[in-house]
């Protein structure tokens, strides 16, 4: 047990759910909780783990797997192999029963802590003083990655191949290039998420270093006076919702809006609007807007079934008409910000005059720069990476997916989700090889039947509830991104740990994201979909926010959620919209049901049921 005296479920002890066994082929073997390495048995028990219910508030589909892989090494190698950051080397990570569990990985010696020191300096230095030019070069690659990804052609294997293949000396056949263009996706995948991390790291890392240095002046100095400090900037992620604004007051200033709030089905408004010139006109500036500003998905964008708004329209008019509805009201859609600018201003200057010290204040100075400068990334990436990539990725393998049900490895195409990366891979050989032979393939005898047992089994994992946390409490957390973007610290494992042993709860405690109290009636939202169900004032509960969800945060009084620290996406937007927030809360969701009331305290993180 560690020295706090928290501790959650041994993770060797947790139970495997009736019906599933076996359950452990749909994942990487790596992932598993095992017990037949006496040495690695004893570091799994010995080491704390999370339930990342931040990026999985759901089971993990085998092939939705990859973002999980990929992120494994790419914050790990960056933190550790990389820039070496002095007290963390990486986060490893496990799964039980679909839900992933991480842990960060601690440098432990004091001296090895030291002695990264200078490398960190240097390196991560080069990055800070050139941050301009190198996030530039940053989205050439980015841009560059996803035109590769829309370029990769997905053959049709026909049944003779094009007399050009014999008269052009092709060499190279429909079904090698099937089989070469899945591993160009994979490939494109994975390299995309290289750069995730490249600078995602230095910028976390960033905020905890000026909140460090704040805490060291004023330790009793709030977190979110702190995040207060770097708020007020704009970034290209809430682009997508400008988009919806602007298409709200076009429609009003076309005299379309009516017409636009017809229907919830963007087929039947669309076919309306192509009956007169306003109408098209407004059609023809949806379409500027939508490439690449709609290749925002659903959710978070880490699943499949996170459709974009290119994939559904429906999602993206009904944000629309939610402005519109404002508007009319004579309300303002607009994010405040200038107030908040001007509070961040008001703010920095009250704590700034405290600093006693020329060295204090200059220290204050270079790290409150840097934290401002590495802000637009921490956000921007998400677009370029979570939406615009993914949007399309997610789509370029369903192209693979149609070709395996026509040759009937699927009963459905949207069945190929329930396979890992590794065993489409598997599967497109023996297709091939079956095409080139004129054999029948194995793969219709196995997959379908595998198929319909995972199904069952992906449907037990649904109805389980992960524990937050397995193993002992750590004295400490210090990895950057734990801290700030999961939101666990020594407290909040505190506050998970009271609520898990209390059935009676009336109140509860997260992160003091956003300041400010509020009461009003509670809506739980856990998709996209729902928050069209929500009514102005209500305040939104949800395991987590993504920016598809911008829309509900004109109608909402607060927020609050399940997994989140306070640079995560409802925490950020809270403080621009000026409204209260409460994050990270572990099982808001589980304690509050839709129409209670609520009262959320965004300066202190108290939710409380009255």
């Amino acid at each position: 047990m560690s020295d706090n005296g928290k501790q959650f479920p041994n993770p060797h002890e947790l139970e495997t759910i009736p019906g599933t066994e076996g359950w452990e082929r749909m994942y990487p073997y790596q992932y598993e909780f095992t017990t037949d390495d006496p040495e690695r048995k004893k570091y799994e028990e010995e080491t704390f783990w999370f339930y990342d219910g931040l990026h999985y508030p759901e089971p993990l589909y085998p092939f939705d797997t990859i973002w999980d892989e990929a992120w494994f090494l790419g914050l790990s190698q960056y933190s550790h192999r990389i820039f070496s950051i002095p007290p963390v080397m990486g986060v490893d990570h496990r799964m039980k029963n679909g839900y992933v569990y991480i842990s960060p990985v601690p440098v432990k010696d004091p001296e090895e802590i030291g002695a990264r020191v200078p490398d960190f300096t240097e390196r991560a230095g080069y990055y800070y003083e050139n941050w301009d030019v190198l996030e530039a070069k940053w989205v050439d690659k980015m841009k560059s990655t996803i035109a590769e990804l829309e370029a990769v052609n997905v053959p049709v294997l026909p049944k003779l191949e094009d007399i050009s293949f014999v008269k052009d000396g092709i060499g190279e056949s429909s079904g090698y290039h099937l089989l070469r263009s899945y591993d160009s996706v994979i490939d494109l995948g994975i390299r995309c998420w290289q750069y995730h991390f490249e600078f995602l790291n230095l910028g976390y890392a960033a905020y905890v270093t000026f909140m460090g240095h704040c805490q060291k002046l004023w330790p009793d100095i709030p977190m979110q006076r702190v995040t207060q400090m770097i708020s007020g900037i704009d970034v290209i992620m809430y682009r997508p919702d400008d988009e919806l604004k602007n298409l709200a007051r076009k429609a009003i200033d076309l005299g379309v809006a009516e017409t636009l709030k017809s229907s919830r089905d963007y087929a039947t408004v669309a076919a309306k609007l192509a009956t007169n010139n306003a109408g098209k006109s407004w059609l023809e500036a949806l379409e500027a807007a939508r490439y690449p500003w709609f290749h925002v998905s659903t959710g978070t964008g880490w699943f499949h079934h996170d459709r974009s708004w290119n994939d559904d329209l429906d999602v993206p008019l009904n944000a629309i008409c939610t402005y519109i509805d404002k508007l009319n009201s004579g309300a303002s859609i607009d994010r405040p910000m200038a107030e908040i600018a001007a509070e961040r201003d008001r703010i920095t200057k009250e704590y700034r005059d405290l600093i006693t010290t020329d060295e204090d204040r200059q220290a204050f100075d270079q790290l409150l720069g840097v934290a401002k400068t590495v802000f637009p990334y921490v956000e921007n990436h998400l677009f370029y990476v979570e939406h615009w990539f993914h949007s399309i990725f997610w789509n370029k393998i369903r192209e693979f997916a149609a070709i395996m049900h026509e040759h009937g490895f699927l009963k459905d195409a949207e069945d190929i989700w329930l396979l890992k990366k590794s065993e489409i891979k598997d599967a497109l050989w023996d297709l091939t090889t079956a095409w080139a032979t004129g054999v029948k393939p194995r793969g219709p005898l196995v997959w379908p039947k595998e198929i319909e047992w995972r199904k069952g089994v992906m449907k037990k994992f649904q109805e389980w509830t992960p524990p937050p946390a397995l193993g002992p409490a750590p004295e400490v957390i210090q990895e950057p991104f734990t801290v700030v973007l999961w939101g666990v610290t020594n407290e909040s494992l505190a506050n998970w740990s009271d609520v898990a042993d209390n059935d009676n709860i009336s109140l509860f405690k997260g992160f003091a994201a956003s300041p400010g109290s509020v009461e009003g009636p509670a809506r739980v939202c856990r998709t996209v979909k729902e928050i069209g169900d929500l009514k102005e004032g209500e305040i939104l509960v949800s395991p987590t926010t993504s920016p598809s969800w911008a829309p509900a945060f004109v109608k909402i009084k607060a927020c609050v959620t399940d997994v989140g620290g306070i640079m995560s996406h409802a925490a950020i937007v809270c403080r621009e919209y000026g409204m209260p927030a409460v994050v990270g809360t572990g099982t808001g969701t589980k304690i509050v049901k839709t129409g209670d009331m609520i009262r959320v305290n965004g300066s202190t993180g108290e939710v409380e049921l009255i």
